[in-house]
């Protein structure tokens, strides 16, 4: 049986619902697994000659030369130059998760080429982000004459040009939006440097992507000098764990080879051989082997607590350490941070939602306040953007007046490029990002030039996401249907994440049964279909939205279409099935 038509023109929350890849009449939720995996497939763009590769993403299948790459076997054969030789290196990486799985993955392979690489991560309230000229002499007075700077570098101009003068070679291995002009470096390997060429197509990588190709490239020309005649080769793929946290903790689109590496990346991770990963699912309280979702919201905030609120390196000595000892006293320490985060993120966010009240109908909302924690603005920003459906940037000023900012955007509306402008035309200290998100620092009494230039620049683009918002849906299902096997059906279409939305549903029509107040404003909800079959779902942070308020007023004579992510509850004696509830419409 086909899925029901169902025309919903404006739900509570006041968007349309349609089918993913315009499909007339979306997925039967009757189909047999591998035909309903097809179907999700194809609703998120796959050609239909790759369904196969697809389905079951593989490295092989999607792995690019990295020749490809600008630079790439520039830096491969300097590093292949250091390994022959012994030499001194330190990765310089930056405070996030990206930053400290590229520095991990890139030091746990050079120990397996026989060296001893040092790791440098700037404290994000002392120095700042990316590479300071100050810093990278530091290193080079240490003994190190080649660093490579993972997840920044890409706008660090004066920083490189002193360390080159200082005769210490840089390779930068970033990800971030370029400017037309490039930093002095020894190398710099960015699929979104605007020379590129073929590997422009792999823009979408987060920086560990690109380490790990830079890594696939080095293994290379070691094999092709001879290097492993005598000697054993490291084994890359072991590292896929790192390499797929990285990805999905930095909103990576897990698109093409991002869909492997996180794919490949699971299996490895489940097998818990990384001794500090394996802390870390412990520290998160995971019995289970851990998911997509586990990556960008157990795992992940985890190790950017230590970058956040505690100290920069945690990470990194996590994801590197051999001793398990010493993996669980760091693991403990960054759940402690975490939850440190928790309760200083929630001061910031409310008084960044009473800023934003001033903020009238601008296209980037722009909030700024003294004291706020510069190493929360981000999480808090991106929140922001999810309560108010358009761009914001949070900036935390110091005592100075100088501002610390963060921002998120929404799909269609390019806000790094935007920032990397402003800073181009001189309203910004310093600035960059990519697309979906962006860093920067505003002299003192610069935010109202921000604000008005990025409300011009982006009040058409802005508009336009805007007015095309609407819920897209995969199946539509009676409430009897959500059920714990049609979730392991729909989860046989992922990973999903960012750029392979998670499979959506509207169930019902239904009655509201039961409706309360949970936790930090959830809204939790038994409902029920006219056959009298009932599922539990919930609404987070909903208790003071129009969706909250129409679960927990609709009275038992009203019926609901409602729509969101089914997933399993294991909490019980028995695997059960929800429904994440992100949107509803009244069926009356």
């Amino acid at each position: 049986m086909r899925s029901p038509v169902l025309n919903i023109t404006r739900s509570i929350l006041g968007q349309p619902w349609h089918w993913r890849g315009g499909a007339g009449d979306g997925i039967d939720a009757n189909f047999e697994p591998d035909d309903l995996v097809a179907q999700l497939l194809l609703a998120r763009g796959c050609p239909r000659d790759a369904i196969e590769e697809h389905r079951s993403p593989t490295i092989r299948n999607f792995m690019p030369d990295p020749s490809i790459f600008r630079d790439m076997d520039a830096a491969a054969e300097r590093l292949a130059d250091a390994v022959a030789r012994g030499e001194a290196i330190t990765i310089f990486g930056d405070y996030d998760v990206d930053g400290a799985t590229s520095a991990a993955l890139l030091i746990r392979l050079l120990r397996d080429l026989g060296l001893s690489p040092a790791a440098y991560i700037p404290d994000r309230l002392m120095e700042g982000y990316g590479p300071s000229g100050e810093a990278l002499l530091k290193i080079g007075e240490s003994g190190t004459k080649l660093i490579v700077t993972v997840d920044c570098g890409a706008q660090a101009f004066e920083a490189l040009a002193l360390a080159q003068d200082a005769g210490i070679e840089v390779i930068v291995v970033d990800h971030h939006k370029c400017a037309a002009a490039l930093p002095r470096t020894f190398a710099l390997v960015n699929p979104n440097r605007l020379d590129e060429g073929e590997g422009a197509v792999h823009g979408h990588l987060a920086a560990v992507g690109v380490a790990f190709l830079l890594g696939a490239a080095l293994l290379r020309l070691l094999r092709a000098r001879g290097w492993f005649a005598t000697r054993a080769e490291p084994k890359l793929m072991d590292l896929l764990d790192i390499v797929a946290l990285g990805t999905v903790a930095d909103v990576a689109a897990l698109r093409g080879l991002n869909r492997a590496f996180v794919a490949q990346g699971l299996k490895i991770m489940a097998g818990r051989r990384n001794i500090g990963i394996a802390a870390l699912i412990e520290a998160s309280r995971l019995d289970r082997a851990p998911t997509c979702t586990d990556l960008g919201f157990a795992l992940g905030p985890r190790i950017n607590a230590g970058g956040r609120v505690g100290k920069s390196d945690l990470g990194v000595r996590l994801l590197t350490t051999t001793d398990p000892e010493e993996a669980r006293e760091i693991a403990i320490e960054l759940d402690r941070l975490n939850e440190e985060r928790r309760a200083i993120e929630k001061v910031v966010q409310d008084e960044a939602e009473i800023a934003a009240l001033t903020q009238g109908n601008r296209a980037v909302a722009v909030v700024a306040g003294g004291g706020w924690h510069p190493g929360v603005i981000g999480i808090v920003a991106g929140r922001l953007k999810e309560k108010l459906g358009r761009p914001a940037i949070v900036i935390a000023l110091d005592t100075g007046g100088i501002g610390k900012g963060s921002g998120r955007s929404i799909g269609g509306v390019d806000l790094g490029a935007a920032v990397l402008a402003a800073k181009d035309m001189g309203l910004l200290v310093a600035g960059g990002g990519h697309a979906m998100a962006a860093g920067l620092t505003v002299g003192p009494g610069g935010i109202d030039a921000l604000a008005d230039y990025l409300d011009s620049r982006l009040a058409s683009d802005v508009a336009t996401a805007r007015d095309d918002r609407a819920l897209l849906l995969d199946a539509v299902v009676a409430p009897g249907g959500v059920t714990p096997s049609l979730v392991e059906a729909l989860e046989a279409g992922g990973p999903y994440g960012a750029g392979w939305p998670a499979p959506r549903i509207a169930a019902g029509a239904v009655r509201v049964i039961k409706a309360d107040v949970v936790g930090q404003g959830h809204v939790r909800t038994i409902v029920a279909g006219r056959d009298g079959r009932s599922i539990k779902s919930i609404a987070f942070r909903a208790a003071d939205n129009p969706l909250g308020q129409a679960l927990l007023g609709a009275g038992p004579d009203r019926t609901l279409w409602i729509a969101g992510r089914p997933k399993i509850d294991d909490w019980g004696s028995r695997p059960a099935a929800e429904l994440h509830i992100e949107d509803a419409a009244w069926a009356d």
